[in-house]
């Protein structure tokens, strides 16, 4: 009898590990002292539950996302290399402090990563709003980061 493949989703742990994740991971990205600029407008687990949905909808898991696509939820942000980078590393660590395998952990940056081109800007120029009074977020990084 030949097996049958368990999407990522499966293979982490479904839901449970997507939320116990995001949780984690937004825990630690609310209390960084530069990311936690992004985020002054926004419930913490509002970003969690709507990262969860994305996720799990990404690595094949059920279609519940009903949100905007990462280019347009992000387009007044400007989002660097670096900022980026740094998310990934956080991402990364939340992953472990989880406990989930480095294979698994592997896969999982992977397929966050495939969202980099979609959601970084080269210059603040780049940045869009959604309506006039949206403000563009671009804030310098702190000296002590």
């Amino acid at each position: 009898m030949a097996t049958i493949d368990k999407t990522l989703f499966q293979r982490i742990g479904g839901l449970d590990t997507l939320k116990k994740v995001h949780k984690i991971f937004y825990d630690k990205v609310y209390a960084h002292e530069w990311l936690k600029l992004y985020f002054t407008d926004k419930p913490q687990t509002l970003l969690e539950d709507q990262q969860t949905d994305f996720m799990a909808q990404l690595i094949g898991g059920p279609k519940k996302y009903a949100g905007k696509t990462p280019k347009m939820a992000h387009k007044h942000i400007h989002i660097t290399d670096e900022l980026f980078q740094l998310r990934r590393e956080i991402l990364e660590e939340s992953l472990r402090e989880f406990g989930l395998s480095d294979s698994l952990s592997k896969e999982w940056v992977m397929a966050d990563a495939a969202l980099k081109k979609a959601i970084t800007k080269k210059t603040v120029d780049e940045c869009k709003r959604s309506y006039p009074t949206q403000p563009i977020l671009d804030f310098p990084r702190p000296k002590n980061i």
